[in-house]
């Protein structure tokens, strides 16, 4: 009997951590850190002790058999708290390509699905170990595969509208979530069937996703290392007032008082150090180089930082049409403050 059960724990657990596992490998990028990703399990693992509740308190409120909860209404609840790990990794600029989307929202629903197995052994502990291969290979994979295409969709769809929050990005990511989830739970085909389809279209799925991004993150780290040399070359060569930029910046002297004006040159020169150092970063970590971030660059992070402050919101709007914006240039000097 122990050995049944231990067997049960460890099918209905492994699969969903070994495929997460695999994924982190093939990151040749190295863009989510090991402690982040332990740290969205444990978020994935909240959000399914906060979805049982919720879930018990709604079927109580609404009555609904167990099948048509399950079909219909589990799927909303579930998916609405992994994506919202999902938005605030994307806020605290966690996630900028959709490498590091497709892994953290697995992550999310590896830890979420982890503990719904359990509990579900717990509950009864007696059923055939078929059922465990069941919620182990399929519900499990289901549930990360669920919300990592929520966030490799709603990046995508961020980085079309070149907006971060809007949530007209985050519904259709959602609703192909919600749909997937729901299609499992009716089970059209039988449960062994859905299984397999489940193993065999997620991995195809998750080798599209990292082949486009790598793809799009070699061709963004060469565009965007020049542009930031040639940045810093025009600060540096005695031409930069004379320049499209400098030009531009000229404006805001009738806007902003002379220090203010200083304030944003000397912001404009951090802001390139430190995505040029990102960028090294990065390409250091491809070669297979662990590169940790140094305190002269955490030095210059913090005295970016005072002179967000200093500039105000206002001035930093006014700097958009020189900086990049982007979800992915914001995300790199997220990068630096690990």
């Amino acid at each position: 009997m122990a050995g049944h059960f231990i067997a049960s724990a460890l099918v209905c657990v492994l699969p969903v951590l070994f495929f997460l596992a695999a994924l982190q490998f093939l990151d040749s990028y190295k863009l989510v850190r090991i402690r982040d990703l332990l740290a969205v399990i444990l978020a994935g693992v909240l959000t399914a002790v906060l979805g049982y509740a919720l879930n018990a308190m709604v079927r109580r409120a609404t009555s609904l058999d167990f099948d048509t909860f399950t079909r219909y209404v589990g799927p909303i609840i579930e998916e609405l708290l992994k994506a919202a790990v999902v938005v605030a990794l994307i806020r605290l600029r966690r996630i900028g390509f959709l490498v590091d989307a497709a892994i953290f929202g697995f992550a999310t629903g590896a830890g979420f699905a982890v503990i719904e197995n359990l509990f579900y052994l717990d509950l009864v502990p007696d059923a055939g170990f078929g059922t465990w291969v069941v919620r182990g290979f399929g519900t499990a994979l289901m549930h990360g595969g669920a919300t990592a295409l929520f966030a490799v969709a709603s990046l995508v769809l961020l980085e079309q509208r070149r907006s971060r929050w809007s949530a007209l990005s985050l519904a259709p990511g959602f609703a192909l979530a919600v749909v997937l989830h729901s299609a499992y739970n009716h089970l059209f085909l039988s449960p062994k069937a859905a299984t397999l389809a489940v193993m065999i279209v997620l991995p195809v799925v998750f080798y599209l996703v990292f082949r486009r991004s790598e793809c799009a993150l070699g061709k963004w780290l060469g565009q965007g290392f020049d542009a930031d040399a040639q940045m810093l070359e025009l600060l540096d060569s005695g031409r930069f007032s004379d320049s499209p930029t400098g030009r531009y910046l000229r404006t805001m002297k009738d806007k902003f008082s002379g220090p203010a004006v200083a304030d944003v040159l000397c912001y404009l020169r951090l802001h390139t150090e430190l995505a040029l150092r990102a960028k090294g970063i990065l390409m250091m970590r491809e070669s297979g180089f662990d590169v940790s971030v140094d305190e002269e660059t955490r030095a210059k992070l913090e005295e970016m930082r005072f002179l967000e402050r200093s500039i105000g919101k206002t001035g930093l709007r006014a700097l958009r049409p020189v900086l990049h914006t982007t979800a992915k240039d914001e995300w790199q000097l997220g990068l630096l403050s690990e």
